[in-house]
């Protein structure tokens, strides 16, 4: 680990289950090559768009080997730490090491909401029982994170060299990627974008270094950031953040519930199976889901979408 500097677009890869509710490595490996396939920088897995507190630790590292196989080498995996206390997380992230990671993702959990000493406590704990790993340090909003001020953040990523990415998705993002990077120490490599996407632009122009949405439109947000980053076209980066902006927004009531039935539509998976509990589409939502599945229909060019009813 080490030895790859992340950057470009990063997706997070839904977990896919059979009819039966038991993993689907087959359908998982589908969902890999297709963001490979899409440009996409490279791989994560597991995040909480993965509904990693949904799965056992064998489920987990079947899936991680199945990804890290289908890959070789060809675009760097990122594990998640996954649940549990610091030495689990650690051994999950030693174990995931032997699978060919190359950097871990933790969560900063909800409980050290306005804790930021036990906050502190628990990421140096996670290290020292996974040392030698490069670590992402995730700052999500409540319920899913902490939501850490910029100030303990910042203090937090002082504390160890071992921290070498901010994974920085409380809200308002864009101006905490501008903090942190002023108050970056030399340690730190960079600040990754997370909230779906929805804030890209915003975070591409504070000097984000790559950004960590769902899967579901890796191909689109490649072809955003391209544009923007590697060819300087920010009429047609807006564009494409326009048009995809209003699928994101049923993403976050939905979640990884459309993240599965839009790559469903296209082709990369069976079924929109999740095991989190989720609110269902009704017959609107689907109708409306659809007609935004259509009007970005002439952009997938690499999974086309099934004839829809709309």
């Amino acid at each position: 680990m080490g030895q790859t500097t992340l950057q470009g677009i990063l997706p997070v890869l839904p977990t896919p289950f059979k009819e039966d509710g038991s993993v689907d490595i087959s359908a998982m490996e589908r969902v890999a090559q297709f963001c490979i396939d899409s440009g996409a920088s490279g791989l994560v897995f597991p995040g909480v768009a993965s509904e990693y507190d949904h799965l056992e630790a064998d489920e987990q590292f079947a899936l991680l080997e199945a990804i890290s196989r289908l890959t070789a080498g060809r675009v760097p995996v990122i594990c998640g730490g996954g649940k549990g206390g610091p030495e689990k997380i650690g051994s999950n992230i030693l174990r995931a090491r032997e699978k060919g990671v190359v950097a871990a993702m933790v969560l900063i959990p909800n409980k050290y909401a306005g804790d930021p000493e036990g906050a502190q406590q628990f990421i140096n704990a996670v290290i020292e029982n996974a040392q030698g790993v490069d670590i992402i340090l995730q700052n999500a909003p409540a319920p899913v994170g902490a939501g850490l001020e910029v100030n303990e953040l910042t203090r937090i990523v002082n504390s160890s060299s071992a921290i070498r990415y901010v994974k920085e998705e409380a809200l308002p993002s864009g101006p905490r990627v501008t903090a942190i990077i002023h108050e970056a120490p030399d340690h730190l490599l960079g600040v990754i974008g997370g909230g779906g996407a929805r804030y890209l632009i915003d975070e591409m122009n504070r000097g984000a270094i790559a950004a960590m949405p769902a899967a579901e439109i890796t191909d689109l947000h490649v072809k955003m950031w391209n544009a923007y980053m590697e060819n300087g076209d920010e009429v047609g980066a807006r564009d494409l953040y326009m048009r995809t902006l209003p699928l994101l927004i049923i993403q976050l009531l939905y979640r990884m519930h459309l993240t599965k039935y839009v790559l469903t539509q296209r082709g990369v998976l069976n079924n929109a199976l999740v095991r989190a509990p989720l609110p269902e589409f009704d017959s609107y939502d689907e109708s409306e889901l659809n007609s935004q599945l259509q009007s970005l229909s002439d952009l997938f060019e690499i999974a086309p979408l099934r004839s829809l009813n709309v």
